[in-house]
């Protein structure tokens, strides 16, 4: 099982940006999916859940700013993140249970700045 980001870059304070992970390989069953975020120096940090039976959670930082959202047969999951502002600024990483066991992205790296 391979789990794969895209959507990562540079953008301006207040802009916009979507991130996807798709996960492929031998897969029968996916039950969570997350996104991880890690600014240089912080320990990681869980921005936002989202489960199969649809219950989505997010860290109180990114509340009405991020949405998650999940495409169960594609096996991929978005995060939508608006309002952008230089503290977002992190290296993003998707993670997923998979087939019962836990797997991560490489990450891709967001950079809020003007």
């Amino acid at each position: 099982v391979q789990l794969v980001e895209s959507g990562g870059g540079l953008v301006q304070p207040g802009g916009s940006l979507r991130l996807s992970c798709a996960a492929s390989g031998s897969i029968s069953f996916i039950n969570t999916m997350r996104w991880y975020r890690q600014a240089p120096g912080r320990q990681r940090e869980l921005v936002a859940t989202f489960t199969r039976t649809g219950t989505i959670t997010y860290a109180d930082s990114v509340k009405g700013r991020f949405t998650v959202s999940g495409d169960n047969a594609k096996n991929t999951v978005y995060l939508q993140m608006s309002s952008l502002n230089p503290e977002d600024t992190a290296v993003y990483y998707c993670n997923m249970d998979i087939n019962f066991r836990n797997y991560w992205g490489q990450g891709t790296q967001v950079t809020v700045s003007s």
